[in-house]
């Protein structure tokens, strides 16, 4: 499967009195992982590496949009996992 290089997601949320920046993104396909990193005060927390075949594993869509919607729901799902006490 060919995928084009997809634009990341970039959020600032505020958990427990403390504001982070989560930033996700496509390292394309010569580098085939999404990564997701959590800030904080402009330093590094967390980094989630996922491959692109973990990433499209459990997902029906089989296209160009595939990698568009792993890459959205990793970033759904690093926000949560910090919102619910999962991450930093």
């Amino acid at each position: 499967m060919v995928f084009g290089m997809q634009k990341g997601f970039n959020s600032d949320i505020q958990v427990r009195g403390k504001a982070y920046h989560i930033q996700t993104e496509d390292w394309g396909q010569g580098n085939p992982y999404l990564v997701a990193r959590i800030f904080c005060q402009g330093a590094v927390v967390q980094t989630i590496k996922v491959s692109y075949e973990e990433a499209l594993r459990n997902l029906s869509v089989r296209q160009p949009d595939a990698i568009k919607t792993a890459l959205r729901q990793l970033h759904n799902r690093v926000i949560d996992d910090l919102v619910s006490g999962r991450n930093p």
